[in-house]
């Protein structure tokens, strides 16, 4: 089941604030803790705060501190952009969001308002939004001002857009529909939308649509003269007193706003008694211009007065002040819960409740973008803080790390090199390491080095290692690394920044060894692609695995798969899919996959299968139609190290995808190695999945130990 709905719109003043209010009241009937969280607002909150954020938040009661409520101003949003930082802000937004999900059952979130320049930029970020914290999405679109067709296009262009970047997209409201257009659109959109699209259309309602006289109060930063108990005033029409009297009063209509200078008593006078009069419809306020204000003796008769509507005073000409309350759209603001009872109200009439809430139920996102795989990451990683101990403590790149590391109270450091040196370096570097949380070891100085030095002489003294070359071995930063992790001293090693793939793992291999039941080490990236994450293995380890192998590198990627957020659905690749290839290379990936489906039924397996047939939906049910794992393929198994060792790096290089690995599987204890080419964000990644292994081992451990 889905914890969040987001709800968005493809154009300002759309009326989404009318679909939130009526989801979080839906969602409060079905749960006690429902959250609201709004990413970007459009004004700094210091001088003005979101009324859809407050007018929820204080509605419904909701105990969300109106800070937590938002992430971003419209204009920071646009500087983070501008600068090159969007995934920094998606960061961001993604951990403010989490604290919010965290706490409560449901979370709604709200789209951006389109209001002022800018508005691609808002459509962008909202669908990028919407695909990082895996919501589906409720579409709102506006008839105001459109044609039947307009509307229709707006519909099925605003869902093929969220469809193209893999948002799910639970519903499409199109709201503010004028009545006598409300039945074509509603066929005309069910006509052409998928059965699984909830569709609601909703009539244009002037209690909704139109402003109320505090909306132009505030809108035109004016002065409340008189009548504040009366703000609520919906205005349904507005009109300009500069006429004689009696030909003025035959325009005054029903919810009439009246603009006119402030030195017309006649009119203010003859305004304020017709709201009285029981022959004329009611007024719902006065707006005086020029900055102008009635003389003292209509002042005073007007204060003689009983329930007297509101009269404001503008600095702007009547013409200014005509244009500019013409521009005026509702707002549904905190307070007004008249105005808020009838959102609510029309929600429930109009949109299938009992849908939306079936389909909310049943609703399971199975993609994970890279910014909410990376986020689960650190979190996960923080639930235990474990010690990883880094051999090349002599490197710029993994002091930086460490740094980081520490920094977010990740993981704690062990650093493996002289003292001395390492101190000068991060000195250099502008590095400020926290020595509670850094732990610097010279290996052939360090109180363990005696102990390892045994300890390794009875583990390989049957392989001819004698106690002086256990001496000299001792002294590697390699092995002394992974003795810390064999004795407990460490809970994870990670190096490879300066040390070959065999110099790293020859060690782990020789005595922390494998697994009960498994054979064969191999390893995973995690290809952080644009809008997902897969996974793809051996690239790192086996030149040529055999059959067998291939299967147990398969099952292996596929649990480290599900350990890490991502459903597993495994495409065995080669270069032919199904039964239309023929060879040698072809039939081990055929018995590879059929050997899995034997040893895990409960997996989701294809092969072989070509690349493309694996990851592009269109071709995968072409080549294969009615796979569950074609064209959507999240753990990609290669035949051979040649090959998967090129298409990391190819995918990598050619899309900009982050490779986080490679990953080690199978050891009694994680170690994990790094490319010679890795960057800061490489080794600061693989630490902290590092770190998770070892949560995962002590776990495992501690179950052991307990039953025995």
């Amino acid at each position: 089941m889905s914890k969040t709905i987001f709800v968005t719109s493809a154009e300002p003043h759309s009326g989404k604030s009318l679909v939130a209010l009526g989801l979080v009241h839906m969602l409060l009937g079905k749960a006690q803790k429902i959250g609201f969280f709004k990413p970007i607002v459009n004004t700094n909150p210091e001088e003005k705060k979101d009324v859809h954020i407050q007018a929820i938040l204080e509605h419904f009661g909701l105990p969300i501190k109106f800070d937590d409520a938002f992430a971003f101003t419209r204009q920071d949003a646009m500087h983070y952009i501008e600068n090159g930082n969007q995934g920094e802000m998606i960061d961001t937004i993604i951990a403010k969001f989490k604290k919010i999900e965290e706490n409560y059952d449901f979370t709604v979130v709200e789209g951006s308002d389109f209001l002022g320049d800018g508005t691609a930029f808002e459509f962008e970020s909202n669908a990028l939004i919407a695909k990082n914290l895996g919501s589906p999405a409720i579409l709102v679109v506006s008839g105001e001002n459109k044609t039947t067709a307009q509307v229709i296009h707006s519909a099925l262009n605003f869902l093929r857009n969220f469809k193209d970047r893999e948002i799910q997209v639970l519903g499409i409201i199109a709201n503010i529909i004028q009545p006598e257009q409300a039945e074509d659109v509603k066929q005309l959109l069910a006509d052409q939308l998928p059965a699984d699209i909830l569709l609601a259309v909703i009539p244009a309602d002037k209690g909704l649509q139109n402003p109320t006289v505090k909306d132009i109060y505030e809108s035109l930063d004016a002065k409340l003269l008189f009548g504040k108990e009366h703000l609520s005033n919906q205005v349904d029409n507005f009109v300009t007193g500069a006429m004689q009297l009696p030909n003025f009063l035959s325009y005054i209509k029903d919810n009439v706003l009246i603009v006119t200078p402030g030195d017309r008593g006649d009119i203010i006078i003859g305004s304020l008694q017709a709201n009285l009069s029981s022959s004329y419809p009611k007024v719902a306020g006065i707006v005086l211009t020029a900055g102008s204000q009635p003389e003292e003796p209509i002042v005073r008769l007007i204060e003689g007065l009983q329930n007297i509507v509101p009269i404001l005073s503008v600095q702007e000409g009547t013409f200014q002040a005509i244009t500019a309350i013409a521009a005026i759209k509702a707002r549904i603001t905190p307070g007004n819960t008249k105005k808020i009872q009838l959102a609510i109200d029309t929600f429930n009439k109009y949109v299938d409740v009992l849908a939306l809430e079936k389909s909310i139920v049943t609703y399971q996102s199975a993609a994970i973008t890279p910014r909410m795989f990376q986020y689960q990451l650190s979190k996960w990683a923080q639930r235990q803080i474990k010690n990883i101990v880094l051999p090349e403590g002599n490197d710029d790149r993994v002091l930086k790390a460490a740094a980081r590391l520490v920094a977010q109270q990740i993981v704690h450091i062990i650093l493996l090199g002289n003292p001395v040196e390492i101190a000068a370096s991060m000195k250099r570097l502008g590095l400020n390491l926290d020595s509670g949380n850094v732990q610097i070891i010279d290996p052939a100085n360090s109180a363990y080095y005696d102990t390892y030095v045994e300890t390794l002489y009875e583990l390989r003294k049957d392989k001819n290692v004698n106690m002086e070359m256990a001496r000299d071995l001792m002294t590697d930063v390699s092995y002394f690394g992974t003795m810390m992790v064999f004795k407990g001293h460490a809970d994870g090693m990670v190096s490879g920044a300066n040390h070959t793939t065999q110099h790293t793992i020859r060690p782990a291999l020789q005595f922390i060894k494998t697994r009960p039941g498994i054979s064969t080490v191999s390893s995973v990236f995690f290809m952080c692609l644009e809008d997902r994450v897969s996974v793809f293995g051996d690239c790192a380890v086996n030149p040529n695995p055999t059959a067998e192998q291939l299967a147990e590198i398969a099952i292996s990627s596929a649990d480290t798969s599900k350990r890490f957020g991502i459903e597993p659905r495994i495409a065995m690749l080669s270069y032919s899919s199904g039964t239309s290839g023929t060879g040698e290379d072809v039939e081990k990936v055929r018995q590879a996959t059929k050997l899995v489906k034997e040893k895990r039924p409960d997996l989701k397996v294809e092969g072989p299968i070509q690349y493309d047939a694996a990851v592009d939906p269109g071709i995968g049910q072409q080549k294969m139609p009615g796979s569950d794992v074609a064209g959507q393929a999240s753990v990609l198994i290669f035949p051979d190290l040649n090959t998967g060792n090129n298409t990391y790096k190819a995918v990598q290089r050619e899309t900009g995808a982050l490779a986080i690995g490679p990953i080690l599987q199978g050891l009694n204890k994680p170690v994990n190695d790094l490319s010679r080419g890795c960057t800061v964000d490489d080794i600061f990644n693989t630490v902290i999945i590092t770190a998770i292994q070892s949560q995962e081992e002590y776990q495992t451990n501690a179950k052991v130990k307990s039953v025995s």
